[in-house]
């Protein structure tokens, strides 16, 4: 998959689809083209600044589910421009921890924003399901 040429080409909710598939591969190769430079990722073990940081967490969190499944339902779009827009969705993930079945969702908000490149996560927060 070549995401980085896709970028390009698509609007914000196409881009979006590609980034959940490269989710599900369970691949940091696929998804950092992605990923801007300085993105900050907010996860519920911490706050990653950089793309650096961001891949350390992700490959951490790849090494610890094996088998995952992982989509995005309910995508709300708050805003869309021609450089950026902004939505938030839910996420579902299911996978194996340790050999057991393991599931899990939660609410999230990314941030994307594109230039002469593309497409590309800028901030992405993701967290518990609202009470």
């Amino acid at each position: 998959m070549h995401c980085d040429s896709l970028a390009s080409q698509m609007n914000h909710e196409s881009f979006l689809a590609v980034y959940e598939q490269t989710l599900a591969l369970q691949s940091w190769d696929a998804r950092a083209p992605l990923i801007d430079e300085t993105a900050c990722f907010v996860f519920s073990d911490g706050t990653y600044q950089g793309k650096a940081q961001i891949e350390r967490a992700i490959r951490s969190t790849f090494a610890l589910i094996n088998d995952e499944t992982y989509r995005l339902e309910d995508v709300y779009w708050v805003h869309v421009a021609a450089d950026c827009a902004l939505c938030t969705c839910q996420f579902v993930w299911s996978g194996l921890i340790n050999g057991v079945a393991s599931q899990g969702s939660g609410r999230g908000t990314s941030l994307l924003v594109n230039d002469a490149t593309g497409w590309k996560i800028k901030h992405e927060h993701l967290g518990p399901n609202a009470r």
